[in-house]
This record gives C-alpha cells, sequence and structure tokens, in this order.
C-alpha cells in the first residue's frame, strides 16, 4: 500500500494541528491526568480529522480505511500516548460498528454527533472480572417492554469520565456465549449509571480511564446496534481496525523514539567521542528502526487487503502482537543510551516507556493475539484452521 498526495495531505493538516492545538499543552494535560475532549474533538471534528473512513450523509469523509491508518500514524507525532488513544477509542474502537450496523436514526443521533465532535464516545468491553476473554462479561441487558434494562460494570473504559455515551456490550439472552451478546448504544446520562472512580495509571496519563456501574438502567432498545445476538461478532469486527490502528500509531511515536535517541547520542559525548559513534550504540538503532518498519510494511498489508474485504484477523492480531513487543523493547534500548537522563519522568522516551506498555494488554494481551494466529495456523489445539 502506497500514501497518495490524498494520504500525504491529510497527514500535512494533521500535523499541523498535533504542533497548534495539541502538543504545546501535552505536559499540562498528563500533570491533571486528563485532557479537555470534548474541546479538543470538537476542533478535530471541524477540520475533518474525526470521520474520515465514517459515510459522508452523517459528516464524515467516505474515504476507505487506509486513510484511517495515515491518520493514526500521524497521531503518533503526539508527545504522548493518552492522547492519541483517547482519539483512537472515538475514531476506530467506539463507532466502526456503529457505522458498519446502526440504523439510520441511531447513525443520525449518535455517529452523526461524534463526527462532528460535538459528542465523545467511549467503548464498553472490559470487566472487572472479563478483559481479553470477551466472551465471560456478566453485563446484562434484559428486556422490558421496548427497552433494555441494563445492570453491571464496565472497567478500564478510556474516555469514560467524558464521554456522551458507551458503545456497550452485554447479553442479552441465555443462549450460548458467542450468541447472546449485542452492542448498544448507551447515553452516559441515563440513569442508574456511575462512575466509581477514576482509575490512577503508570501511563497513559492524560487518558481519563474509568470504572462504570450500571444499575437498572433503562434504554430503548432501538438503541441495539444491528442485530441482537450479534454483538460478539460486531466486536471482533471492530477489533480488527482497532488493532491496525494501535499499531499504526505505535510506529510513528517507535520512529520518533528512535530519533530523539540518535539526536541526544550525536550530541552525548563519553570517554571523548559521540555516543552515536560506538558501534554498539548505532547498530542497535538501526535494528530497531528495521524492526518498526517492517511492522509498518505489515500494517499496510494489512490495511490493503482489509480495505479489499478480505478477513485480516490473523494480520491484525500479528501487527498488534509485533506493536506491543516493540513499543516495550524500543523505548526500553533508547531509555538505556539515554543514561541517567532516560530515567527522569520528564523525559519524552521515558514517557513514551510508560505509554507504550498497555499496547500488549489493551485490545487483547499478546497471549490473546498469539492464540488466534494459532488458530489460523491450524495449530492450536482443538482447533481446526480457520479459512482465510
Amino acid at each position: 500500500m502506497q500514501f497518495t498526495h490524498e494520504h500525504n495531505e491529510l497527514k500535512r493538516n494533521l500535523k499541523r494541528f498535533i504542533d497548534n492545538e495539541i502538543n504545546p499543552f501535552v505536559d499540562e494535560w498528563e500533570e491533571a491526568e486528563i485532557f479537555p475532549a470534548k474541546e479538543l474533538f470538537r476542533k478535530m471534528g471541524q477540520q475533518g480529522f474525526l470521520g474520515v473512513s465514517k459515510p459522508v450523509e452523517f459528516g464524515g469523509l467516505g474515504l476507505d480505511y487506509s486513510y484511517s491508518v495515515a491518520m493514526a500514524e500521524t497521531l503518533g507525532h503526539i508527545k504522548c500516548g493518552g492522547v492519541p488513544m483517547a482519539i483512537g477509542v472515538q475514531t476506530d474502537m467506539a463507532t466502526p460498528a456503529l457505522a458498519r450496523f446502526g440504523s439510520d436514526a441511531l447513525r443520525a443521533e449518535f455517529l452523526a454527533p461524534a463526527i462532528a465532535g460535538e459528542m465523545v464516545a467511549c467503548v464498553g468491553v472490559s470487566e472487572p472480572g472479563a478483559g481479553s476473554d470477551v466472551a465471560s462479561i456478566r453485563t446484562t441487558a434484559r428486556k422490558d417492554g421496548d427497552d433494555y434494562v441494563i445492570n453491571g460494570s464496565k472497567m478500564w473504559i478510556t474516555n469514560s469520565l467524558q464521554a456522551d455515551w458507551i458503545c456497550l456490550l452485554a447479553n442479552t439472552s441465555e443462549g450460548g456465549r458467542y450468541s447472546n451478546k449485542s452492542l448498544i448504544v448507551v447515553p452516559l446520562k441515563t440513569r442508574g449509571i456511575s462512575v466509581a472512580k477514576k482509575i490512577k495509571k503508570i501511563g497513559m496519563n492524560s487518558s481519563d480511564t474509568g470504572l462504570l456501574y450500571f444499575d437498572e438502567v433503562r434504554v430503548p432498545q432501538r438503541y441495539r446496534i444491528g442485530e441482537e445476538g450479534q454483538g460478539f461478532i460486531y466486536q471482533m469486527l471492530q477489533f480488527q481496525e482497532e488493532r491496525m490502528w494501535g499499531a499504526a500509531n505505535a510506529t510513528q511515536a517507535m520512529f520518533n523514539c528512535i530519533d530523539m535517541t540518535i539526536e541526544y547520542a550525536r550530541e552525548r559525548k563519553v570517554f571523548d567521542m559521540a555516543l552515536i559513534d560506538n558501534q554498539w550504540v548505532h547498530f542497535k538503532l538501526a535494528e530497531l528502526k528495521t524492526e518498526v518498519e517492517s511492522l509498518r510494511a505489515l500494517v499496510h498489508r494489512a490495511c490493503e487487503l482489509y480495505i479489499g474485504g478480505q478477513d485480516v484477523t490473523e494480520l491484525a492480531s500479528m501487527a498488534k502482537l509485533k506493536a506491543g513487543r516493540l513499543a516495550r523493547t524500543v523505548p526500553d534500548t533508547c531509555l538505556q543510551f539515554w543514561g541517567g537522563m532516560g530515567y527522569t519522568w520528564e523525559n519524552p522516551v521515558s514517557r513514551f516507556y510508560r505509554d507504550g506498555r498497555l499496547t500488549s494488554i489493551g485490545g487483547g494481551a499478546d497471549e490473546i493475539m498469539l492464540g488466534i494466529i494459532s488458530k489460523y495456523m491450524g495449530i492450536l489445539p482443538g482447533k481446526k484452521k480457520t479459512a482465510q
């Protein structure tokens, strides 16, 4: 997949927006452990950044998913991980199923404002007792007349302290665990919803993360996305975009990490020579860049096949796995070359060291990715090879 002039224009415009509207405030938002999502998303919506691959009839640009990948890569220029992750939740985690399967009325009520930046969205899958094991969620939505009545909890919910609505996965029947779930749009000001606490994390500090409780929360059944009982399938499809997005976003952040380390190593003198002139240092940095370029090629291949209508679950899982591993290796190696300066809180490499660690956990842990890849290879015990 090659980026065209149009892709590069999107990247250029977004990079300028980041330089003017985001990066000057990142340190302040990191210190506050939250950023003004409503204000920032409104500005991004006005520029068309929140719906590049969403339907034009609901305010999107109607472009193919390669433009979302271009945007994800460019967001890697943000000088922290929390803000781009929050943007990715809005564009590629909470809204893909709604855009693809939601009714026109539901899309007009919730998707269009999310694209315009007038509403902040979040996605509710993980629970205190169900993270990567999505099928084990316990939140229920029972029918009562024309409504669903929701009970349960959701944890690790990015944007939840500021969001207007949540794309909630809940059990809507007593059937099998893969066919008893539905995705439901739930406005977060609905009676019965409470934010138990803001979760303090070791990284991604500018991103607000909450624990939500649902106690007899009543929403109309028309807020269900698509067919009842198809929620697990819809969420698995949504994960394809989430995992490609996350891997694409990580590549640019890692390139920046390497570039900053090169610049520092050129200036830093050790035993009367530049640190960069030590063979171990420049060879290791060359190796790291090669690894990141390989990841980028994998993401682009997955994206190209996805645009062509193919199932890219295996490739997206590989990209997610590789991104998580490199998001640990790259900043760890670079931090070592910064010496004592690398161990300071304000250092940009140490920030990525903290923020990037989530990549191997969120959106499906490394071990889940390995299980998916093994299943597609036909080597997972008790599982037949899945047609590709």
